[in-house]
């Protein structure tokens, strides 16, 4: 039990920095749905997080003559994707190995479930 919330917690402290940035520009184009013709575009400093967020480069003057490569940075965010599947998964079994009873994690669970589908099938209607 030691050794799990050591590697949950570590996992988490790694890559809680890209999970919030990615979490706060997917916000932010949620909200403000313009998108950029290209990237070279991107002036200001939220013009080019989403970039970052959409294509895995930073836009730089350079994009037009000699586009980046974002093979390096999707290689990261691959790894921050299976870390954070195991850190979930990590954080559901000590979830329900250290609290009793169990029934206030199954509900936020099923809660977790329910929220977002319901979410979207009440959004089909108008």
């Amino acid at each position: 039990m030691k050794l799990l919330r050591r590697i949950h917690l570590y996992l988490g402290v790694l890559y809680a920095p890209m999970l919030l940035f990615y979490l706060g520009t997917g916000w932010y184009q949620t909200v403000n749905p313009d998108r950029l013709k290209s990237v070279s575009e991107a002036e200001t400093w939220v013009q080019k997080s989403r970039v970052i967020h959409t294509d895995q480069i930073l836009p730089t003057d350079r994009e037009l003559r000699e586009p980046s490569s974002p093979r390096l940075f999707q290689w990261l965010l691959h790894g921050m994707t299976v870390a954070l599947v195991g850190a979930t998964g990590v954080g559901l079994v000590l979830a329900f190995r250290s609290v009793r009873p169990q029934w206030p994690v199954w509900l936020a669970l099923g809660l977790g479930i329910a929220l977002p589908v319901g979410a979207l099938l009440l959004g089909q209607g108008g």
